[in-house]
């Protein structure tokens, strides 16, 4: 095979991981307080606990999948595999949908953080300034955007630990209290809002999903990427858990603010004032970037993996720059599609993510169930817990969040699958020529 097909492999477990965060974005959980508190009736510090549940179980058989096909791929790959070559092709198609999107909400938060400082200024041209940079710093190589990401996770996570600081410093002051167990907790009738807001805030805990389309960058990616995806997941969850039970205990009830979309500039102005507002908008701006970075990366190398495997002309597709050992024409074409933020709201990227990464996280799941009655030794209790219980309540978790997903949401999902049914019959003579399976090197340590 020639040596042009290869991408390089520089990724340790350090960079596995912040770009997974990265691509998480830490920040996402001051974007989404507001409206969660609302629909949730306060209980938003839980409802992380009851996606983080799910995620955790997502995540586990994610890390099962990859030690088994360690290449770019990601579901699209495990599906062909473990189901059916046309289902996989599907899948793969569906949750190209999150890869596609996140880059587009990236571009939209970084107009309206810096608009909100900068009014005058047409907000369109952050939007392409911000897609044309992190086009260049793609192309320019994988390893470069990981180093970067490094530094643009831990100024997140400064600014967070900042904002819990002075938190908590309003609430020993006076104002709010801190919630007992009793109060985490929703009463029976605010469950449905309870559920909707954790549909909502499935959407922060992608990341551990996308490093999986790096394994062919990654150094030994049988052992570093399950332990990426395990540490990312922790991480996230931890992360989410602390600050929102902090905001939460601040401020119980969300519509004694102003705006509540715009709730954590509007806390965080009454928390540290205009100086903090400032620090806080900054901290969102290096979310919006890294997060940017991350995505455009794993969308790239989804269209390379399937492009390599002539879903999708290969030529174009299949191509690696001789120099940067980098997808170029896929990071390009993904720099023009999220260039569609000029033209989508948040709300509407939001739910395009949601669609995308929910059914991803299904058929994960079913994967994991359905490979596990392949084992010779299906009676040990091992497997019965790990490749049959976890995956199992796993895709309960997730059918349940995907189900409280928004009509917008669903209604996108079902014109882009029909869509993708369309594109599979009439590259495969209506099903009569399979897909070319994807050439899956099981490499050593």
């Amino acid at each position: 095979m020639n040596d042009e097909r290869h991408i390089e492999r520089k990724l340790k477990l350090v960079h596995i991981i912040t770009l997974g965060l990265a691509y998480m974005a830490p920040f996402a959980v001051f974007d989404t307080f507001g409206i969660a508190s609302n629909i949730s009736s306060g209980h938003v510090p839980f409802a992380y606990v009851f996606v983080f549940l799910a995620i955790l179980l997502t995540a586990l058989s994610y890390g099962k999948l990859v030690k088994k096909y360690p290449s770019s791929g990601s579901v699209y790959a495990y599906t062909r595999n473990i189901i059916n070559p046309y289902v996989g092709v599907l899948v793969g198609w569906l949750s190209f949908i999150a890869y596609l999107s996140l880059p587009m909400i990236n571009a939209l938060l970084a107009k309206i953080f810096i608009s909100s400082l900068l009014p005058q200024i047409p907000g369109w041209t952050w939007i392409v300034g911000l897609v044309v940079l992190i086009t260049l710093l793609n192309i320019f190589g994988i390893e470069f955007a990981a180093a970067l990401n490094i530094g643009l996770v831990f100024v997140q996570i400064l600014v967070g630990i900042v904002f819990i600081t002075l938190t908590v410093h309003d609430i020993n002051s006076g104002t709010g209290h801190f919630m007992s167990l009793n109060e985490l907790m929703p009463k029976l009738h605010e469950l449905s809002g309870f559920f909707g807001a954790s549909a909502l805030l499935g959407m922060s805990f992608i990341g551990f999903d996308a490093v999986t389309t790096l394994a062919e960058d990654t150094v030994n990616p049988k052992e570093t990427i399950p332990k990426g995806i395990f540490f990312i997941t922790i991480i996230g969850g931890v992360f989410f858990f602390t600050v929102t039970y902090f905001m939460q205990s601040l401020i119980p009830n969300v519509s004694i603010l102003k705006n509540i979309q715009g709730a954590s500039p509007e806390i965080a102005t009454i928390i540290g004032g205009k100086a903090y507002l400032i620090f806080f908008i900054l901290g969102g701006m290096f979310s919006v970037f890294a997060s940017g970075l991350a995505a455009q990366i794993s969308a790239s190398r989804l269209l390379y993996a399937m492009g390599r495997d002539n879903v999708i002309p290969k030529r174009y597709f299949g191509y690696l720059n001789k120099k940067t050992k980098t997808p170029v024409f896929n990071i390009i074409i993904t720099g023009i599609l999220a260039l569609c933020a000029l033209f989508l709201n948040l709300e509407q990227a939001t739910s395009l993510v949601n669609v995308g990464a929910f059914t991803a996280f299904l058929v994960v799941n079913i994967c994991v169930v359905k490979n596990y009655f392949t084992l010779d030794n299906k009676s040990n209790i091992y497997y019965i817990v790990t490749e049959l219980i976890f995956p199992g309540l796993g895709l309960i978790f997730i059918l349940y969040l995907w189900l409280n997903l928004n009509k917008f949401a669903i209604v996108i999902g079902v014109i882009w699958f029909i869509i993708g049914i369309i594109y599979l019959m009439i590259t495969t003579r209506c099903l009569t020529k399979e897909p070319v399976d994807i050439a899956f090197e099981e490499l050593e340590d």
